[in-house]
C-alpha cells in the first residue's frame, strides 16, 4: 500500500501515520483549530479500515463529494471494499480526535483465520463483497485509543507501543462478549419479555447509585428471576450487575475527563461510599487508577 498525504502538520493540528507491522498502519488526527482540516490518504482495495472518533465528529467524503459518511464522537467505522480502492478523504472538524487502524486483508486473515465464520465479511459468501459497519467505542477501547493519542513515552518504542495498541483495539473490536447476537437469540422470540429486560436495564441505570437487588428487579418488571438472568445475558452479553459495573465505570471515566469533580466525588456519583472501593473497581476495570487516568489525558 502507498500512503500519501496532501496535508502538512499545522500548529494546532496533528496528523501522523506510523507503520507498526507489515501491512498494518496507525493514523492519528487531532484538529485543535477552529476550522475544518482536510486529510487525504491513498489506500488501495487490499486494506480494511477501522476508524475511531474519540471526540468531536468528522466526515468521510466519497465519489468526489457525492456521498458523505459522518463519524460521530465515541463511534467507530469499519470500511472494506475488495472491488475498488477506498482512499481516505476526510474533513476533520474542529476539536476532533480520530485514530485509524489500516490492515491488509492478507494480514487480517492471518490474525483471524480460525474465526472466518464469525467475522461476517470473511465468510465464504461475503469475503468478496464491500462492507461497512458503524458501532460504539467501548470503555476498554477508549482507554487504548486515548493512550495512542496521548503517547508521551520514549520515541524509540513508539512503533512497538502502537503495534500493541493496534492489535489490542482489533481484539476488543471483535470481542464476542460485547455485542449479543440478537438475531440468533431464542429468548428474543418473546417480545414481551424483551421489553421487560430492556426496562430492567433502564431501571438499574437510572438507580445506579442505589440499584435494586435482582429479586426486587425481577418483581418490579414482573419477570421470574431465572428469566431475568438468562434474558439479560442473552440480550446484553453480560450479567445484570456486570453490565451495571461497566456502565458505572464508563460514567466515572467521562466524569473524570471533564475535570469538574475529584476522585472522591466521582466515586460518590456512581454509587461508591468509599473512595478506596471506587479506586479498586476502576483499576480492576481499566488497569489504571482514576488519578493516573486523569494524568494520562
Amino acid at each position: 500500500m502507498t500512503l500519501s498525504s496532501s496535508l502538512k502538520n499545522v500548529a494546532k493540528g496533528s496528523f501522523a501515520e506510523t507503520q507498526v507491522d507489515q501491512g498494518v498502519f496507525v493514523l492519528t488526527y487531532q484538529n485543535e483549530t477552529a476550522r475544518n482540516q482536510t486529510v487525504e490518504r491513498f489506500i488501495d482495495s487490499s486494506f480494511i479500515q477501522f476508524h475511531f472518533c474519540l471526540k468531536g465528529d468528522s466526515d468521510f467524503i466519497f465519489n468526489n463529494g457525492s456521498y458523505v459518511l459522518n463519524i460521530a464522537e465515541e463511534t467507530s467505522l469499519l470500511l472494506y471494499n475488495p472491488q475498488r480502492d477506498l482512499p481516505i478523504h476526510l474533513e476533520v472538524k474542529p476539536d476532533c480526535w480520530l485514530v485509524s487502524v489500516l490492515i491488509s486483508i492478507k494480514k487480517f486473515h492471518g490474525l483471524f483465520s480460525q474465526e472466518a465464520d464469525y467475522i461476517t465479511f470473511l465468510s465464504s459468501d461475503n469475503k468478496d463483497k464491500k462492507y461497512y459497519k458503524d458501532g460504539k467505542i467501548s470503555p476498554s477501547m477508549a482507554i487504548a485509543l486515548n493512550q495512542i493519542v496521548n503517547f508521551n513515552l520514549n520515541s524509540s518504542i513508539k512503533t512497538l507501543y502502537f503495534k500493541g495498541k493496534a492489535y489490542e483495539l482489533l481484539s476488543l473490536y471483535f470481542n464476542r462478549g460485547e455485542d449479543a447476537n440478537i438475531e440468533q437469540c431464542p429468548f428474543l422470540v418473546d417480545e414481551t419479555n424483551v421489553a421487560k429486560i430492556k426496562k430492567a436495564k433502564d431501571i438499574i441505570i437510572a438507580r445506579m447509585v442505589e440499584p435494586p437487588t435482582l429479586q426486587e428487579l425481577s418483581e418490579e418488571i414482573s419477570l421470574p428471576l431465572k428469566k431475568l438472568k438468562e434474558g439479560f445475558k442473552q440480550i446484553y452479553g453480560d450479567s445484570v450487575f456486570s453490565f451495571l459495573l461497566d456502565y458505572k465505570m464508563e460514567v466515572a471515566r467521562k466524569l473524570l475527563e471533564t475535570g469538574n469533580d475529584n476522585v472522591n466525588e466521582v466515586g460518590l456519583k456512581v454509587g461508591y461510599s468509599t473512595s478506596s472501593h471506587f479506586i479498586a473497581a476502576f483499576k480492576k476495570k481499566y488497569g489504571i487508577t482514576p488519578k493516573k487516568y486523569v494524568q494520562s489525558i
